[in-house]
């Protein structure tokens, strides 16, 4: 069953992909990339990345940027903000570009709390 699964998804996965159609926002972390901040929809999604369509071709593998997913407002206390990376981007049919990101790290600024326990006496 393994061999069977490694012949279907040629690319190392960890997790399953979900069909989710959400808002993703996607802006670069690099200063070398020039600024911008981009609202593609999802097509799809793991606890380990996600998978989106854009107009925008400045998106390339390897390229880091900062993801919110899913992303509703700028002040929506249900954003989860992270680190990924480009893996992957394709040309569309439809003049999209597709771009599938690796989710490094999540960057949530309200609720981290570094080196602290939520144990009491």
């Amino acid at each position: 069953m393994l061999e069977e699964a490694s012949k279907q998804f040629p690319h190392e996965r960890r997790s399953r992909r979900a069909k989710i159609a959400r808002t993703v926002r996607v802006r670069p972390s690099e200063p070398r990339d020039e600024h911008f901040e981009d609202l593609p929809t999802s097509i799809n999604a793991s606890k380990e990345g996600i998978f989106f369509a854009t107009r925008r071709a400045a998106y390339y593998p390897g390229m880091r940027v900062f993801v919110t997913f899913p992303y509703s407002s700028p002040h929506d206390p249900m954003n989860c903000e992270y680190v990924a990376q480009v893996v992957r981007v394709d040309k569309l049919s439809n003049g999209k570009f597709g771009v599938a990101v690796h989710l490094l790290l999540t960057v949530n600024y309200a609720g981290a709390k570094s080196g602290s326990s939520s144990g009491r006496a």
